[in-house]
């Protein structure tokens, strides 16, 4: 009888045996695949966060070149506006005598972005002047009568107060026309633009 329960125990243990390599070997195949599966993923991930990094470089590069592009087509245009840089627009219309030998100054340093009387701020490197009467906007050829040299301006300041002067132009626009640029005051012709 002993022998019986001998064999039993033993019949038990290499069936408990049997099912606890086929459980492991059953976790361990499990585990191996849940494993693939994860590699995969990961794989796919990495392979997709390249391809969307390598579509932010190709986009980058592209608007990179776009941009240079851009700048290479402008290039010839922003030239062309260097030439004309503070120019005002003239449409159509043509220049009328207002009067010759009128004494011309330019503005003091000090009224640089200042307040104009139009409401305008003052810039010293833009075509402006000040004039007692004309109207604001007025649009003014001054020309050297000296040197023959001539700028046009744009009336937005009232001015200038001092009695024998007729016109104070901006600093840029003296500076344009000039023959000596240390002198404060010339002698020009005016003739304002009729539309």
């Amino acid at each position: 009888m002993q022998l019986k329960s001998q064999k039993h125990q033993k019949n038990n243990f290499i069936n408990w045996r049997k099912k606890a390599v086929t459980l492991f070997i059953s976790i361990a195949f499990l585990g191996i695949v849940i494993g693939q599966t994860s590699n995969k993923d990961k794989n796919k991930t990495l392979k997709y966060k390249d391809s969307i990094a390598k579509s932010k470089s190709v986009i980058a590069k592209n608007e990179k070149m776009l941009a240079i592009d851009t700048i290479k087509k402008n290039k010839p245009l922003f030239d062309q506006q260097e030439v004309v840089i503070d120019s005002l627009f003239i449409g159509t219309g043509k220049f009328k005598l207002y009067k010759k030998s009128a004494h011309a100054s330019y503005y003091a340093d000090k009224f640089h972005n200042h307040k104009t009387a139009s409401g305008k701020k003052y810039d010293k490197n833009k075509f402006s002047a000040a004039h007692k009467k004309l109207p604001f906007g007025t649009i003014v050829k001054v020309t050297n009568e000296a040197n023959g040299k001539s700028v046009i301006v744009e009336v937005t300041d009232r001015g200038p107060f001092v009695r024998s002067r007729e016109i104070d132009l901006s600093r840029k626009a003296f500076m344009e026309i000039t023959g000596n640029k240390s002198s404060g005051n010339m002698k020009v012709t005016l003739e304002i633009l009729q539309k």
